[in-house]
């Protein structure tokens, strides 16, 4: 199974399941588990072969499964742990229960199965602002994070190559700034090319209300981000009044970090409050929402006489400590709205973030430290292993790639907690999530392939807490699920000839260069940050 569930006994007897089957207990449990197990259309009803109980003193999430001769005894802590519960007893399953036109009855070994997560976030983070993908494809993400207990989407809503968000509001920005009219097929050490073809599209907020239902169902939060104060080239296109600067930009066509950035300045405060209560609205009952807070260039902040003298007036003294009040701001407003706000490092070492928020360190885990020793939340993102837009191998057959190599053995390997940290900054790391960052991953295909099976392994560690010593046996007997699911992924012995691109261009840098430039960077906006 996968992942691994913290106890599993084998028991003597087995008995069938057969379509049609009928499931008993409470309503919202019972639908958990026929969501689970699709292909059985089990039927509800008062007796019969899968008995549920509600049982909370088994935490979140947590399930007990037994099956004997008698049938099917399931005890969850939650709708999720009923959810979970129905997974797993799919995965006793053969793999050919995962087609619709499978036959219609198993046998199931007898088994005793109790089983809780060891981390509440277990994430996947999906950019469909460098490039969109429609509807239908995160429907499909999310029915694959659920088949492996993953319960956090990350959508990636808005950056400077584009917006993907409906707004009644400001409807710019879905009008001008969800399209460019082309996109930068170069490494970022090539002459610029450009694919000369145009490329849009955004979600009505009726597709976001459903995609966050869809995903409720399944015991998957979806976490909305709008990245700002930077990355803000889209929302400029539509909206320049709320720049920095007041000047018209162009939604980007290449990747890279743009100088435009917004204003902090009262009015933009009130668009953007206006813009996230629409997202809210249409997402329900929302958690958390990403501010992003990264790579933000100041340069225009600190040549701004107006938002100069505004940071006087708030008693600031540098650009830096303008981009954390910002950032508070947005927070408290969120706050307000009984949904914390989650931000990426470079936000947490701009400083004074509400206790309440909640920091991914993408730039390594000391930053994470630092951050949970501080008493915030982490959720351990960083760009090795949790990167998944970097190719699995340093192979010429691979397909293009931001860099390499980040291997299904690393993501495996990884310790989202250490035991050299302090017990109370572990207390601190809720979880941990992959990054499938857009800019080399333009269609569904190339998402399975840089998806999976790294997935897998991202699954176990936020389940299971580590992987088990037989993790790499079972990956390989898991692919037989994969496949019945329809699942273009990366086979473990390299691509498929279809699945290969050209060699690697020289552009295409090694994990390691990539973190020693990361930390250059993160040590020089430590130590020089300007002043008005």
């Amino acid at each position: 199974m996968i992942p691994r569930p913290n106890l599993l006994s084998r028991l003597s007897g087995s008995y069938e399941l057969t379509a049609g089957a009928v499931v008993s207990g409470p309503d919202d449990l019972v639908e958990a588990v026929r969501l689970a197990l699709p292909v059985l259309d089990l039927r509800p009803g008062d007796s019969g072969a899968i008995e549920l109980r509600l049982d909370p003193a088994l935490g979140p999430e947590a399930y007990k499964l037994t099956v004997g001769s008698r049938g099917v005894e399931i005890r969850a802590g939650d709708r999720a742990g009923a959810f979970y519960a129905g997974q797993s007893l799919h995965q006793l399953l053969p793999d050919e229960s995962y087609r619709w036109s499978a036959g219609a009855a198993w046998q199931v070994a007898g088994v005793r199965i109790e089983d809780s997560p060891r981390y509440a976030w277990r994430g996947l983070h999906v950019d469909v602002a460098r490039h969109f993908f429609p509807k239908r494809e995160l429907l499909r993400v999310v029915d694959l994070m659920a088949a492996h207990k993953l319960n956090r989407l990350h959508l990636h809503l808005a950056d400077d190559q584009g917006w993907r968000v409906e707004s009644r509001a400001f409807p710019r920005l879905h009008e001008a700034g969800s399209h460019r009219p082309r996109t930068a097929t170069h490494f970022f050490r090539e002459p610029e090319t450009f694919d000369d073809v145009p490329h849009g599209g955004y979600y009505t907020l009726a597709d976001l209300a459903e995609i966050a239902a869809y995903a409720r169902a399944r015991a998957v939060t979806v976490v909305p981000e709008i990245d700002v104060p930077g990355h803000a080239s889209a929302i400029l296109a539509a909206y320049p009044e709320f720049g920095a600067t007041g000047e018209p930009v162009q939604v980007l066509d290449k990747w890279g970090i743009s100088p435009a950035i917004l204003s902090p300045l009262p009015a933009t405060v009130g668009f953007l409050t206006t813009v996230f209560d629409e997202l809210l609205g249409a997402l329900g009952a929302t958690p958390y929402f990403h501010l992003g807070g990264d790579e933000v260039v100041l340069d225009q902040w600190a040549a701004s006489d107006d938002i100069s003298a505004y940071a006087d007036e708030l008693g600031l003294g540098s650009v830096a400590e303008l981009h954390a009040w910002f950032l508070r701001r947005l927070a408290d407003v969120l706050a307000e709205r009984g949904t914390r706000a989650v931000v990426w490092d470079e936000a947490f070492v701009a400083g004074d973030l509400r206790k309440d928020t909640l920091v991914m360190p993408w730039r390594g885990m000391p930053v994470g430290r630092r951050a949970a020793a501080a008493g915030h939340d982490v959720v351990a993102t960083p760009i090795f292993p949790m990167y998944f837009d970097y190719a699995e191998a340093a192979s010429a057959e691979e397909p293009m790639a931001i860099g390499e190599a980040v291997t299904v053995a690393d993501v495996a390997a990884f310790d989202p907690a250490p035991s050299s940290w302090e017990l109370a900054e572990r207390k601190h790391v809720l979880g941990l999530q992959a990054q499938l960052w857009s800019e080399r991953i333009p269609d569904a295909r190339t998402l399975d392939y840089r998806a999976w099976p790294r997935s897998c392994a991202l699954a176990e560690i936020g389940w299971a807490g580590a992987a088990g010593p037989d993790f790499m046996e079972r990956l390989a007997a898991h692919l037989g699920r994969l496949d019945a699911l329809g699942v273009e992924y990366r086979p473990l012995d390299g691509p498929k000839p279809w699945q290969r691109r050209r060699p690697h261009r020289p552009g295409v840098v090694p994990v390691a260069e990539v973190m020693r430039h990361v930390e250059q960077l993160t040590h020089d906006a430590d130590s020089t940050r300007p002043s008005f």
